[in-house]
């Protein structure tokens, strides 16, 4: 097939684009690099260089059999602090992007979506019937974007699904020896923060901050999910396949289990030798005990489950901080 990747220079979306590659798929990748990088952009694959408002219909011009939507503002302090710019960025480019669909008759799209979407939720595992009530800019953008799919999946026929996940992790192997993994700036996630200490990249007096021991969870931590690239990108190859005309599916991925923040930390110390210091921090406002997605109805339709578990997210991510060859 013929596809587009859109932020296919970033995390995942260049694991994504990597993946399509090896398959055997014509893959464009369309980045404006504010926040990917042109070296994580596969081998085999045509970067065109610009914003997806402005450059989605000529990439799409010669033809697509489909669309993997990974452009977004993802930062959830940011959208807080700068909330037109998540509707800018998240729903307007993604509404320009639908358009250029409709004029080129592509006819399917995956979306890469979050499990903000859900706020804080009733209950754990969360599956997709969860009330959808979004705390932030970041989550009510992204699911505005999936009320877009399901009208021009209503309207003008396309087959969309959207991937609703947590945090991603680990690293994926590169076609040049290398690894395709973690890249942003600033950094927000767990592992590797963890791993940028253990690397002294933080300064000697640098520390882990867990934010609360007091939450009801086993060790007193919050407890959060987390998913193998690797595994997350399976997904979205699987999903392309779950596009049908004139439906927008939804699906969760997710662990199950998910994993503390004591879990992690000691994860990371097994998997680099190293006492990496922390310090317990008091409770962020608005952080919920215990986040986890149920993956239980894309395992029953499309036969998807991660295989990774933390150890190995961890010990590829640390691969690739140290930047080893494989």
């Amino acid at each position: 097939m013929r596809l587009l990747v859109t932020g296919g220079a970033g995390y995942i979306g260049s694991v994504v684009a990597a993946m399509l590659a090896d398959a055997g798929h014509e893959v464009v990748v369309l980045d404006d690099l504010s926040t990917g990088h042109a070296d994580a952009v596969p081998a085999g694959t045509r970067l065109i260089l610009g914003t997806v408002r402005d450059q989605a219909q000529e990439a799409l011009a010669r033809g697509a059999d489909g669309v993997l939507h990974f452009a977004a503002k993802s930062l959830v302090a940011e959208s807080m602090a700068s909330p037109s710019l998540y509707w800018q960025h998240n729903l307007g480019d993604t509404l320009a992007l639908l358009e250029a669909m409709r004029v080129t008759g592509t006819p399917r799209i995956v979306f890469s979506s979050t499990a903000a979407v859900y706020g804080e939720p009733e209950r754990v595992p969360i599956d997709e019937t969860a009330p959808t009530r979004p705390t932030n800019p970041y989550g009510a953008s992204k699911l505005a974007v999936d009320t877009a799919l399901a009208e021009h999946a209503r309207m003008h026929g396309i087959g969309a699904v959207s991937l609703r996940y947590f945090n991603v992790a680990g690293a994926h192997p590169g076609p040049d020896g290398g690894w395709l993994g973690e890249r942003h700036h600033p950094e927000t996630h767990l592992i590797p923060n963890i791993l940028s200490i253990a690397l002294a990249d933080s300064g000697p007096d640098a520390r882990v901050s867990i934010y609360g021991d007091d939450y009801p969870t086993p060790d007193g931590t919050c407890i959060r999910d987390y998913i193998h690239v690797t595994d997350l990108a399976r997904a979205h190859l699987l999903a392309l396949d779950a596009c049908a005309p004139s439906q927008h599916r939804i699906y969760n991925l997710g662990s199950g289990t998910g994993f503390s923040n004591l879990e992690v930390l000691q994860a990371c110390r097994e998997v680099t030798g190293q006492e990496i210091p922390a310090r317990v921090a008091a409770r962020r406002p608005g952080d919920p005990a215990v986040l986890i997605a149920s993956s239980d109805k894309i395992h029953t339709e499309r036969g998807w489950r991660p295989e990774a578990g933390l150890h190995a997210m961890v010990a590829d991510a640390w691969e690739f901080v140290l930047g080893k060859p494989r």
